[in-house]
Order: structure tokens, then sequence, then C-alpha cells
């Protein structure tokens, strides 16, 4: 059973703790037995069952109300909770929220009511594409590019690692439209997955399975109505999308740490070793408190980013930077752990811990590589410095 005392701390309102209680419940039965053999099927059920059963709400602001936003702690619970029970789970919760958070954040009355009535719903599944070939953490330095015609755009270019790529409905798209050089040349834009011009070029296979592809543009057009806020505004959307839910990668990586202890007590205390239970030796135990250690910091930088954005502060990149940075390398720390905790079966395929090992990798890298957010982190305390 993962502890849930965190949720007395002060970050929270009773609502998060009766969301975080319900969820915990739905949770037990509804992904007791997720099937991964074809992930893209899997994430169009999942999106499809959270999207019914009213998870997805949390996910975007409500279209009818202007004066609804996003609760970064409610995504932050969502996202821990569901990693402790199934990874492609909260996979594909994340990108219901990330794919359309341009949207949710910038979008017009008419853009908002079109998509993200049914991204909350469940019926459309959403993209978040920036990175291409040559522009991973930079993302001053895309070239896929939208020229301006009599009637909208038309895009030319690539995207790469983009989560959901294959089965999304809509992909917001990060473009060069020349405003000026680097980050001031940049917009933003919905592209349906039906448009001409518009082409998956590949499907790319990592060590936890998720849908994800190389999008390819050539002469691909578009109408002015699918910029998103303004033009050359599209570093500034993007930037403020990954401020957003940048907190609730660590949240993930949260989840999965829980997990991982919660496999380790259950391990140390239930397998004899040299006469007597593992829990009994010292150095079991030493890995025991660094890895609850390590959970409980984790948290607390992860829900003090949440409540501070939540709390009305413009930007978190500094908080949202160190939630995210301590939370996936702590989460690496914890897992591996675990592994070892099981011994040989810690790597035996198909394992709770063999899994959370391949899943954790990858959150270390996506929305700013932990590199980059050091990057960050040392800018902000330099500037405070003057």
């Amino acid at each position: 059973m993962a502890d849930t005392s965190f949720l007395t701390w002060p970050f929270f309102e009773d609502r998060h703790r009766a969301l975080a209680a319900d969820l915990d419940r739905w949770a037990e039965t509804a992904l007791k037995d997720v099937d991964h053999g074809d992930v893209d099927a899997a994430c169009r059920d999942l999106v499809a069952r959270m999207g019914r059963d009213g998870w997805l709400t949390h996910s975007a602001p409500d279209p009818s109300d202007p004066s609804s936003g996003l609760d970064v702690r409610s995504l932050c619970l969502i996202r821990e909770t569901l990693a402790r029970h199934d990874g492609l789970a909260d996979f594909a919760f994340a990108m219901q929220g990330l794919g359309a958070g341009a949207i949710s954040l910038f979008g017009s009355d008419a853009q908002r009511r079109e998509w993200l009535t049914r991204t909350r719903a469940g019926n459309a599944l959403a993209a978040f594409a920036l990175t291409e070939p040559k522009s991973g953490s930079d993302v001053a330095d895309i070239a896929c590019s939208a020229e301006e015609t009599a009637d909208g755009y038309v895009l030319n270019g690539e995207k790469t690692w983009i989560s959901n790529g294959g089965i999304a409905d809509l992909y917001v798209v990060f473009a060069r439209t020349g405003e000026g050089p680097g980050a001031k040349g940049l917009s933003a834009f919905i592209v349906p997955a039906d448009t001409e011009g518009f082409t998956i070029a590949e499907r790319i296979d990592v060590i936890a399975p998720h849908p994800l592809a190389r999008l390819k543009f050539e002469n691909c057009r578009i109408p002015k109505g699918a910029l998103i806020g303004e033009r050359g505004k599209g570093f500034r959307i993007a930037m403020s999308v990954l401020d957003v839910f940048r907190s609730t990668v660590g949240a993930a990586a949260l989840g999965f740490a829980r997990r991982a202890l919660d496999e380790a007590l259950a391990r140390a205390s239930g397998r004899e070793l040299f006469g007597a239970p593992m829990a009994e030796l010292q150095m079991v135990q030493g890995h025991l408190a660094d890895m609850a250690l390590d959970v409980d910091a984790a948290a607390l930088l992860i829900y003090r980013a949440a409540w501070t954005k939540d709390g009305g502060a413009a930007r978190v990149s500094r908080e949202a930077s160190m939630a995210k940075l301590y939370a996936t390398e702590a989460a690496q720390r914890v897992i591996d752990a675990a592994v070892q905790i099981h011994g040989g079966d810690g790597v035996r395929s198909g394992a709770v811990v063999e899994r959370l090992y391949r899943e954790i990798r990858a959150l270390r890298i996506y929305e700013g590589a932990s590199d980059v957010q050091k990057v960050v982190i040392a800018r902000h305390a330099l500037a405070e410095q003057g």
C-alpha cells in the first residue's frame, strides 16, 4: 500500500485528497490488467475509458467556462497515481494534457470548443510536436517552416520523437514563421491528422513501448484559423506549456518510485536471507532508508512547484525544473535499488521492478533533459545573485 500521508501536507485542499482517493480506487480495478501487447490499441482504449469515467476533464479547462483553468496539483496527483498503477495509463493521460496544452492556455474560444471538448471526453487523441531531428533541447533552432499564403499557411519540415505520433487526431505543431531570428520567429498551429501533406514518416520503438513517431510535412496546407495565439509567439507558448506540465513529469516519476519502494519493502519483509528476513540486514535497511528519503524529497519539490503555479505565479521555471530534475533522477535511484533488492527476479522480463526500470529512463530525457534542467536552475540562481 503506497504511503498517502503526504496528502495531509498544506499544499493540498480537501478536493485534492478526494481526487487522489477516488482515482486510486478506480485504478485498482480499471488498470489491473492493461494489455500492453498492442500499445496503440491500449492507448486508444485507456483514453476512451478515462474520458468516459471523467478523469480527462482534469487534463484541460472546460471550454464552456472561460474562467476555468488547469489545476497543476490535480494534474500531478493524477499522474503520480496512474504511474504507480500503470505507466501506459499515465502516458495516455499526460498526452491529452500536454498535447492540447497550447490550446488550453492560448487557444481561441473556437479552438477550445472544437478540440478541448473532444480531448476531455476521450474522443480525440492529442500530440505536442516540438522536437526535430536537429533541435531537441534547443527549441529556438527549429527548422520546420510555416509560410503564410493568402488563405493560410504551408508547412514543410519534420518532427521526431513525437508522443502519440501515428495515433493522434490532432497535432500542435511549432514552426518557423520568420518574425525574427531564433526563438523570436516561431508560431504554433493545430494540424488535424487527416490534413493533406502530413504523413507519419516512421514509427519509433523504445525500451518501454509507447506510441512514438517521426512526422513529415510536405506542402501541408492549413487555414489561418489553425494559428494558436499570435504569430511569432510560439516559443513563449511552448515554454509556458512546459512550465505547467514539467512538474507533472516529476509526479509520474514519483509514482514509479513509490511503486518501486512498495515492491522493495514487500520483498525485504517476505524473503529470508541467512536465516532471517532480508529486512533485518542493515545494508538492506540502508537502501530502504535512502529510497524513502528520495521519495519524500521528490514529493516536496513537486507539490511545491504545483502549489506555486496554482497560487497564481506567472512562471515557475525554477521550481518546475528543480522538481523534474530531482524527481526523475531520484526515481532512477529508487528503482535501481528495488531491482537490486529483488536480485535475479528483479531483471526477469515482466517483473514489476523490471518494467519500472525501463519506464523511468526516458523521463530523465523528455520535456527537458536533466542536464538542461541544471542549466535552467543555474541561470536562475545566477540571475538572483545579480
